[in-house]
This record gives C-alpha cells, sequence and structure tokens, in this order.
C-alpha cells in the first residue's frame, strides 16, 4: 500500500513515461493480465492506455487491474493509468524504484 507522498513521487515519475501498454475492447482478459504482469515485473511503473473501444472506464479496469496483478493504482486521468508493483527481479539487480519513505 503507498502513501500519499510515495504516490507522488510515483506520478512524478510517471509523467515522463509513454503509455506502453494499451486495453481495448475485450477489458480485461488472462492473456491480459499476464502480459501486464510480465510488463510490472520488468518494469515496476507501467502507464496504461485504455483504447476508446473498452466498454469499461478506466478508473474500473486500472483496480481490477491492479487487483489481478497484486499491484496499486498510482493515478488515472481520462483514459490513461499508472500502475506500481515492487519487482524482486529488479531488486537483486539493483535497479528498482527507490520509493520515498515516511
Amino acid at each position: 500500500m503507498l502513501n500519499s507522498r510515495q504516490r507522488a513521487w510515483l506520478r512524478a515519475r510517471a509523467n515522463q513515461l509513454e503509455s506502453s501498454f494499451q486495453i481495448g475492447k475485450s477489458d480485461l482478459t488472462p492473456s491480459v493480465i499476464d502480459d501486464l504482469s510480465a510488463l510490472l515485473t520488468t518494469h515496476e511503473l507501467v502507464k496504461v492506455h485504455v483504447l476508446k473501444s473498452a466498454e469499461t472506464s478506466a478508473a474500473q479496469l486500472a483496480e481490477a487491474a491492479a487487483a489481478a496483478v497484486g499491484g496499486d493504482v498510482v493515478q488515472v486521468i481520462g483514459r490513461r493509468f499508472v500502475l506500481y508493483r515492487f519487482s524482486e527481479k529488479l531488486a537483486k539487480q539493483q535497479k528498482n524504484l527507490q520509493l520515498p519513505r515516511i
């Protein structure tokens, strides 16, 4: 669970990111969840773009995706949302994001 300071720090980092994942009309299928989980393992912070053809809102998809992959929703703006999940793989390589402490 992220506190407000960590969430603000991650929002600032995500501001520079391009959307690296898209969700379309099929919404959250098992293959989409697997791909998103793999992307979070290698990047920790992912910006997702929800296409206009999606039937579900970005906020609902963000909550569902975060629950499915075990991550946290950092922010939702329009049809884009940002997810964060700590990565053991990146921590072993000392390439993970160092979140600010309280």
